[in-house]
């Protein structure tokens, strides 16, 4: 066998948890380097200069480093689960859904969950108001979500690579103020999240794990 594809991820980060799922649903093994985003090691910013998270290192050498191609590029290699061909929905549509959670939805999803960094946008409102105006334009996506959510999966009965593209942001909105999330008419959306939750391919992505060190640095 040769080299393992090396991933470097940070298990929290919604970017590298999509891109572990589709590693995982596809089975493809590979070497998992956990990293600590305030102290990136340097093979990491080797690979690629930009410092974030999902990198996957490729044995010949090529570097993903957006979390969509790791997906892609996994299932393109074995997609038993079928997450690129969900029945009756064109590519288009997923692409569109996927655009729309990584845009809009992002945008007022980080400001929601981390005012103080966006200061600057706020317009003198305290921090607070700034993050609930945001939390209310995120909730219209969530809104739209929900009701997309009849037949059990945003494209159909099975999940997609929309789903599980969008799962991971959803759960870092819910977590944000569970309390009120659970509150919510979304009752579709919020049991959607509870069974990935609940999954066992969630489960065995979100194990914790020691940071990762060079061999040299771990054996000091």
């Amino acid at each position: 066998m040769g080299a393992l594809p090396i991933l470097y991820s940070f298990r929290r980060c919604p970017y590298a948890m999509r891109a572990r799922l589709a590693l995982a649903v596809s089975a493809q093994p590979y070497e998992l380097r956990e990293v600590v985003l305030r102290n990136k090691p340097a093979e990491l910013l080797a690979a690629s200069p930009k410092g974030t998270v999902p990198v996957l290192l490729l044995a010949g050498g090529e570097v993903l480093d957006e979390s969509l191609d790791i997906m892609r590029w996994a299932l393109g290699r074995h997609d038993p689960a079928q997450w690129l061909a969900p029945p009756g929905a064109p590519p288009d549509e997923m692409a569109a859904l996927i655009a729309a959670n990584d845009g809009d939805f992002k945008r007022h999803l980080d400001r929601y969950k981390y005012p103080h960094r966006h200061a600057d946008e706020s317009g003198g409102a305290d921090a607070a108001g700034f993050a609930l105006a945001h939390r209310t334009q995120a909730a219209r996506w969530l809104a739209q979500l929900d009701a997309r959510l009849a037949g059990g999966w945003l494209l159909g009965s099975r999940a997609s690579l929309a789903d599980m593209a969008l799962l991971p942001f959803v759960r870092q909105f819910a977590h944000t103020d569970a309390d009120w999330f659970a509150t919510q008419p979304w009752p579709r959306l919020q049991g959607w999240l509870v069974a990935f939750e609940a999954s066992a391919l969630y489960a065995g992505v979100m194990q914790k794990q020691a940071p990762w060190q060079p061999a040299a640095v771990a054996q000091r």
